[in-house]
């Protein structure tokens, strides 16, 4: 038999499937760790324990609950969280923790004089984006002026993906649909590092070597075969940011497919059939060279639910918890008896990227319950996923087809109001076990034992869930609009 092996280093938990060559699931295995905020509007984790760390265990675990000889995995497939900044010295060894994606504002300065400085229009020209909490270049320059002890002994600055695949083969590579990420410091239309932008960030010698998704980047070395069981020799693909692998696990492949992640945030990636440029969403060159992809994300959605269980469903069994309060959260009406949730917990991304945005209940009364609560937070995030949807409609990419992905499909409340709110019906596959089904995917691509279109055979659609229109939305979806509207003064002056 032939395997390959998928895992993904998630917000929270590590997840890593074996399949076979027919897309099967032979084993699979999960780990959770926690993203640590040492203050308000920073977001990091720790790289040797929640990366490293759970890479070799769920690895390991995986190896010895299939009994498969290592020998007969043909390639491995990794992804994680992204994009992310981590600065290590010259024997690989990070210098601090890793600073996260876009739910990370610490760059705010940054973000702010580089806009200023380079210019917006000649940002979306240039790198396929405008800069926002999203990108990497700011928070490098971040680490310049506010860590310069460790900046000084920096050999490279990677993403989370890059530093696992460096511990896996020695080798120090990202990916071009990463690298889109790093503005002002990649070009698009170049697809390369530049400086010619911003000189005064980091001499480009440390950034890693720029690949494409399918491409071997190196293979298992002696010391990471020892660490995770894996043989020596394996190949190993160059990876990717999870939410690309996530698509690709569902089918994202034509242009006009859309996939929606429902993970600790939503992500919405397009395949394009263009580029398209503006600064309320995300470029990125696609996995694969010569193609497209638009992206949006909000910045707290599973991580909200998770939340709202540790702190306000303490008495509830908390692996029982979630469909519990979608019990509660059904027996309130559309429109959550007139409750308001605003999910700018960690400020916000697409489309606003307002870094001082807040999260709120609005309009609580002593009639309100928790069940009304919850379904407010379900709506609340779904108001926002409207919102984005909306954007990509006033762009003329409306999707031809939306695949839905991630844990939160499991919650059919959730699923059903997204569509009710969105107006967009979604198709769910057979298998929605994400990113880490994607990269076991994707490193059979990158071996030659598959084709792209035979995702469909690995992945079969299950289900179909469907639009139903309510008056309550559209009246919710207008008042969420206004509230945040009317309250983002108060919102940075709170800040």
């Amino acid at each position: 038999m032939a395997y390959t092996l998928g895992i993904d280093v998630g917000t929270y938990e590590t997840k890593g499937v074996l399949v076979d060559h027919e897309g099967r699931v032979v084993a699979r295995s999960a780990r959770g760790h926690q993203m640590l905020i040492p203050q308000p509007g920073w977001a990091e984790h720790r790289p040797e324990e929640d990366w490293w760390g759970d890479f070799t265990v769920v690895c390991q675990t995986i190896l010895r609950e299939s009994g498969v000889d290592p020998r007969e995995i043909k390639a491995v497939g990794c992804s994680a969280i992204g994009p992310c900044m981590l600065p290590v010295d010259a024997a690989g060894v990070p210098l601090m923790n890793g600073v996260l994606y876009g739910v990370d504002g610490r760059a705010e300065a940054e973000v702010r004089e580089l806009t200023e400085r380079i210019g917006q229009d000649v940002l979306i020209a240039r790198c396929g984006n405008a800069l926002t909490s999203q990108s990497v270049g700011p928070k490098i320059l971040w680490l310049k002026r506010h860590r310069p002890e460790l900046y000084a002994r920096t050999a490279y600055v990677l993403t989370s993906t890059s530093f696992l695949v460096q511990r896996l083969t020695g080798e120090v590579v990202i990916d071009h649909y990463t690298a889109a990420n790093f503005a002002p410091l990649y070009d698009v239309s170049a697809q390369s590092w530049v400086d010619d932008l911003a000189d005064d960030i980091l001499p480009l010698e440390k950034l890693p070597r720029l690949l494409w998704s399918n491409e071997i980047a190196g293979q298992v070395t002696e010391a990471a075969a020892t660490t995770t069981g894996l043989a020596p020799g394996t190949p190993v693909t160059a990876g990717t940011i999870d939410a690309a692998a996530e698509a690709l696990s569902v089918g994202v492949d034509r242009p006009g497919d859309m996939m929606m992640m429902y993970g600790s945030t939503i992500f919405i990636i397009l395949r394009a059939a263009e580029r398209v440029a503006d600064p309320r969403i995300w470029y990125a060159p696609w996995l694969f060279e010569g193609e497209h992809a638009s992206m949006a994300g909000l910045a707290t959605s599973g991580t909200l639910t998770h939340w709202f269980r540790d702190q306000l469903a303490r008495d509830l069994d908390p692996v029982e918890a979630f469909a519990l309060l979608a019990e509660e959260a059904a027996a309130s009406p559309a429109g959550a008896n007139g409750l308001l949730l605003l999910p700018y917990f960690s400020g916000e991304r697409t489309p606003i990227h307002d870094v001082h945005a807040k999260g709120s209940f609005f309009g609580l009364n002593l009639t309100h319950t928790r069940g009304d609560m919850y379904r407010a937070l379900i709506e609340g995030i779904a108001y926002g996923t409207r919102h984005v949807t909306q954007t990509f409609a006033a762009l003329g990419q409306s999707p031809s087809r939306l695949l839905a992905v991630g844990g939160g499909t499991k919650n059919w409340l959730w699923l059903q109001a997204t569509s009710d709110i969105t107006g967009i019906d979604q198709v769910v596959c057979e298998k929605t076990v994400g990113a880490s089904y994607g990269d076991a995917f994707l490193a059979a691509l990158a071996v030659g034992s598959l084709q792209r279109a035979d995702i469909s055979q690995w992945n079969p659609v299950a289900e179909r869930v469907s639009a139903v229109p309510k008056p309550a939305y559209e009246k919710g979806y207008d008042l969420f609009r206004r509230l945040y509207e009317q309250t983002k003064d108060i919102a940075v002056d709170l800040s």
